[in-house]
């Protein structure tokens, strides 16, 4: 499904904010695969995943999708088949637009566009059926403006939109971060309940370890830029947060040292 091959990225090349954020980035997703990444302040994570969603060029390395080379293709030709959820509560949806509305313009994203705007009774159907699965209580609010939500009813709707059109690939760059730790959990619950019915491929950067090691099939650990820990199966099922640590110690040879990520 994904290959990410040897991909380097430096910014501010030649200057005195020179910056390696990835130095020789590899990995390789199957279809289904729900992979979450996890790594300190500039491990390269929020790179890798804007790598892929095409935001900035690599300056070496390749990245292909369903066996296609997209490392060249701009930023908005790959929306067409790739979902994204960003940390920030406010990106993703149109705040002054009904929630409806903001349904209708994620499903008919990449499709011709028609004089016609109205919404059709069985849109509205199917947007209430899959808001229920959200159990927020939106689905009685369709005609609410988006902007009234809540940031964590913003965030589920956001997901939701992501998915609507089945994405060959689901980029989750810490959605939750933002959220009070009640709503982040209904929201990784909203999450992975997406992802099983819909059996999508993911990638969910984030900052939480037991988060990393709760949800998702793989769990990659990235360091310098690069991935240094690819954990999957049984070995991720009995996996703890201390273990985690300590193959991170011994693969790096360093203390691994974000509090955040540690605290969470």
């Amino acid at each position: 499904m994904l290959n990410i091959i040897d991909i380097h990225k430096t910014f501010n090349l030649g200057t005195i904010n020179e910056k390696a954020a990835l130095n020789g980035a590899d990995l390789h997703l199957d279809k289904g695969d729900f992979c979450t990444i996890i790594g300190g302040n500039g491990a390269g994570k929020s790179t890798m995943l804007n790598a892929v969603a095409g935001v900035w060029p690599v300056d070496k390395g390749a990245i292909l999708l369903n066996g296609k080379n997209i490392t060249g293709l701009p930023e908005h030709k790959r929306a067409g088949f790739l979902g994204r959820v960003f940390q920030d509560p406010m990106t993703g949806t149109a705040a002054s637009m009904e929630i409806e509305e903001n349904l209708a313009l994620a499903s008919r994203r990449g499709k011709s566009r028609k004089l016609s705007w109205g919404i059709t009774r069985q849109e509205k159907e199917r947007y209430r059926e899959l808001l229920k699965v959200l159990d927020l209580g939106l689905e009685d609010r369709m005609t609410s403006k988006v902007g009234l939500l809540s940031g964590g009813q913003r965030q589920a709707l956001t997901l939701l939109m992501a998915t609507l059109q089945q994405p060959n690939l689901l980029l989750l760059d810490e959605h939750t971060a933002a959220l009070d730790p009640k709503t982040a959990e209904k929201v990784l619950r909203v999450t992975d309940q997406i992802i099983e019915e819909n059996h999508l491929t993911a990638l969910m950067v984030t900052h939480n370890m037991k988060d990393a090691i709760a949800h998702g099939n793989r769990l990659i650990m990235m360091h310098d830029g690069r991935v240094i820990l690819n954990i999957s199966g049984e070995e991720k099922k009995k996996l703890t947060v201390a273990d985690l640590l300590h193959q991170f110690e011994h693969v790096s040879g360093e203390e691994f040292t974000s509090d955040k990520a540690i605290l969470a």
